[in-house]
């Protein structure tokens, strides 16, 4: 019979100094290589082996052998929602330098959670969806209206098929430096490969933050009423 939640066992493996960073690293959903997880933790290669074995074996994390690196990622959208639940609660880490002091500022500004857009561009995005009737607020969740059916599959998204995927369709995710919800889910995943796949946004190096390129600040200006993103 299970008694419990064991979270102090999490908790042991999120406490670390270390580990957190890399965990943090992750957030943006794509896989990274040990030795660039070892860089941003500021530890040795082989002290960052054994954190990411103990995260593996914690179940917060996947590995994987590409080529002749091995590279991690997280052990999914759940774990992804755990910590940006912890993130809503935990205190901000202070900027150290001019650098980290623009990483932070470009943080808040866009970067995806996982694998859909938050800060203030994902926020700033989700309440267009719902001002122009694509999305309805409801219940800790979002509904697709009718016409936000046709909307979001003229944008390439493929509705039905989300809703099949074996996770939250349209959540409601609380964003942790905005304290406004963002789009998350699925649907949220959807929403952000298509933002990705017509060069509306891109990835800025070394981190989880993102850029509006150009045509995406044309197109959401435009289409979404979006403004101030050039």
């Amino acid at each position: 019979m299970i008694a419990d939640a064991d979270i102090a066992a999490v908790g042991a493996l999120v406490g670390d100094r270390a580990r957190a960073s890399m965990l943090l690293a992750l957030m943006g959903g794509d896989a990274v290589s040990a030795g660039e997880l070892a860089r941003r933790a500021g530890v040795t290669p082989s002290g960052a082996t054994a954190h990411l074995w103990r995260l593996r074996d914690g179940g917060l994390v996947t590995g994987e052998v590409v080529g002749r690196q091995r590279v991690f990622q997280l052990a999914g959208p759940d774990v992804a929602e755990a910590l940006e639940a912890l993130s809503l609660v935990a205190p901000p880490l202070p900027a150290r330098g001019l650098r980290q002091s623009k990483a932070a500022a470009a943080l808040k500004q866009a970067r995806t959670c996982y694998d859909h857009l938050a800060g203030e561009f994902g926020v700033a995005v989700t309440e267009a969806l719902v001002e122009r009737e694509v999305l309805a607020p409801e219940n800790g969740r979002f509904a697709v209206t009718g016409p936000g059916r046709l909307w979001l599959g003229d944008l390439g998204v493929d509705v039905d098929a989300l809703e099949r995927k074996p996770r939250s369709f349209a959540r409601s995710c609380l964003d942790w430096s905005e304290r406004r919800p963002h789009l998350a889910g699925s649907l949220g995943a959807g929403v952000a490969t298509a933002f990705f796949a017509r060069g509306w946004v891109r990835r800025r190096p070394g981190g989880r933050a993102i850029a509006v390129t150009a045509a995406g600040a044309d197109w959401l200006e435009g289409n979404l009423g979006v403004e101030g993103l050039r």
